[in-house]
């Protein structure tokens, strides 16, 4: 694989869920739960650290190899969830971003 984009990653989750028969339990419901489950997983590595911490965590070499696995399984079933809803991730963010500029524009814009 020489560029990532969105698609390439989607195709390769489908064919190794597909590879082990995984499909029959990849549905919405299972996957928004895996999401969340992943997420808060992320957020257990941060529980207890001070702002200082969070904002340093990435010097320790495990605790950075945590956070990337974390950031990893939660993108993962987030793809997952969006291809089996036919969702475009980037064109849902792209959205919500004009969404947000509109309600909540910056100081001196009208």
């Amino acid at each position: 694989m020489s560029e990532l984009d969105v698609a390439t990653l989607q195709r390769r989750l489908a064919e190794f869920a597909a590879a082990r028969n995984w499909q029959p339990y990849h549905t919405p419901k299972n996957l928004v739960a895996a999401l969340s489950v992943e997420a808060s997983e992320l957020v257990e590595i941060f529980q207890w650290l001070t702002p200082d911490e969070s904002e340093r965590v990435m010097r320790d070499p495990d605790t950075a190899h945590r956070v990337t696995d974390e950031v990893a399984d939660v993108l993962a079933y987030l793809l997952q969830f969006c291809e089996v809803l036919g969702i475009d991730p980037l064109a849902a963010l792209d959205a919500k971003i004009d969404r947000n500029e509109e309600r909540f524009p910056a100081p001196g814009e009208p």
